[in-house]
């Protein structure tokens, strides 16, 4: 554990050296430590020695799924679902869904796995990440609404995937242990704690005995979020489901709670995100990468630049999106947080296919990484309609950018 400490803590310091660069460029926070940890992890180096046995790997995956589930919601109140749902509704009422489907019938066909299994790798794969996306969600020059759709799914289709990759997992344990009445006790449990917790605490402060100063206010929500995670483990009610919906009804109820939490909150969720992606990369070793064969590696690039473009292009048919903003929004469909975890989750479950699930789940976020973390840049571009006309553009691309105002005439007016 020292070890592991010892490495996050340099790693983290490397990151947030380099994060104004990673920023401006291709680079990516979250690759530099997913590759860190595949470097120094027991395949290569040896110097982080982690195994998926290990309980602090699934205490570690599974604070880091809560944190990041609840700060996900708080940023979801049920004002914004309802002002914005149209386009993002298309993307999690058929994207995710259909992105669900098309991958479990590549891992069926492809890989040869059974339905069930192919199922849970679909379900596994079908959230996308915004931290992959940041330079288009954040670039003022994309479109608005792209930019909200984007960061609308990418919010919720965490915690939406998270029921399907739970019944598919207790599925794949066998029948003999699976019990669907236990299985939806735990979820509808987790539900109602994340609804009454946070409804309950923001009512009691509202009252005139109660008022926390400005010094704890942060500290507020990060107090409903551990009660939430406390009477889940108590109570057996499904934690994942408990923090999302939490962070939804905080969002709903405490708008002040939201906004005095709302960075300190994104900063402890990142810190999770980052040990998690660490251990991860620890895991994969050059044997794993090597044992899922070529068929492996085809399911990781159908995966990716086929399951979620089809789905998404019947999703947006007749949906007024331009081809542009269609096939960003297909092509960013990165796998990311929620998938490491989901399949760290997988991995300690003890099923049968266990080690192939997280071997093709492994190879196809550790693409999809590489591939979206260095291409966001280059596709906010696509919408950059404000950049400078190069001296190589010539004289017609001059006027154009004259009659547009981007260029100014010889006496200095635009």
């Amino acid at each position: 554990m020292s070890a592991f400490l010892t490495v996050f803590a340099c790693v983290l310091l490397l990151a947030v050296l380099l994060s104004s660069l990673a920023h401006r460029t291709i680079l990516s926070t979250a690759a530099l430590f997913l590759v860190a940890g595949f470097m120094l992890g027991d395949g290569v180096l040896g110097v982080v020695s982690i195994s998926a046995a290990d309980e602090a790997v699934g205490m570690l995956a599974e604070l880091a799924l809560f944190a990041v589930l609840f700060t996900d919601g708080m940023r979801l109140g049920w004002a914004e679902l309802r002002s914005a749902w149209r386009l993002p509704g298309r993307a999690l009422g058929w994207g995710l869904p259909l992105t669900l489907v098309i991958t479990a019938l590549g891992a069926h066909y492809l890989i040869g796995l059974g339905w069930i299994e192919s199922l849970l790798i679909g379900a596994i794969l079908a959230p996308t990440d915004p931290v992959f996306a940041a330079a288009l969600v954040g670039n003022e020059k994309v479109p608005p609404r792209l930019r909200q759709l984007l960061n609308v799914e990418s919010g919720i289709n965490d915690g939406l995937a998270l029921p399907f990759v739970m019944v598919f997992l207790a599925v794949a344990a066998g029948s003999a242990d699976l019990h669907l009445g236990e299985l939806g006790l735990e979820l509808g449990l987790g539900v109602l704690i994340g609804v009454a917790v946070p409804w309950a605490a923001i009512k009691l402060e509202q009252t005139r005995w109660f008022s926390a100063s400005t010094q704890y206010e942060p500290l507020n929500a990060l107090a409903i979020g551990l009660l939430v995670l406390a009477l889940g483990k108590a109570t057996h009610g499904n934690l994942f489901l408990a923090a999302f919906a939490a962070g939804i009804t905080v969002a709903t109820f405490g708008r002040r709670q939201r906004e005095s939490f709302e960075h300190f909150g994104e900063l402890i969720a990142e810190l999770f995100k980052l040990a998690a992606l660490l251990v991860f990369g620890a895991l994969i070793t050059p044997a794993l990468l090597g044992a899922v064969g070529w068929r492996g590696w085809l399911f990781a690039v159908l995966a990716l630049v086929l399951a979620r473009p089809v789905a998404i292009w019947i999703s947006f048919l007749g949906s007024g999106l331009s081809v542009r903003e269609q096939a960003a929004v297909a092509w960013f469909g990165p796998k990311g947080f929620a998938s490491v975890v989901y399949g760290l989750i997988v991995l300690g479950s003890g099923i049968a296919a266990a080690d192939e699930v997280f071997q093709l789940v492994a190879v196809t976020i550790v693409l999809s990484i590489l591939l979206h973390s260095s291409t966001d840049i280059v596709v906010a571009r696509w919408f950059d309609d404000e950049r400078e006309v190069p001296a190589w553009y010539g004289a017609a691309g001059r006027v154009r950018a004259r009659l547009r105002g981007k260029e100014p005439d010889g006496d200095g007016s635009p």
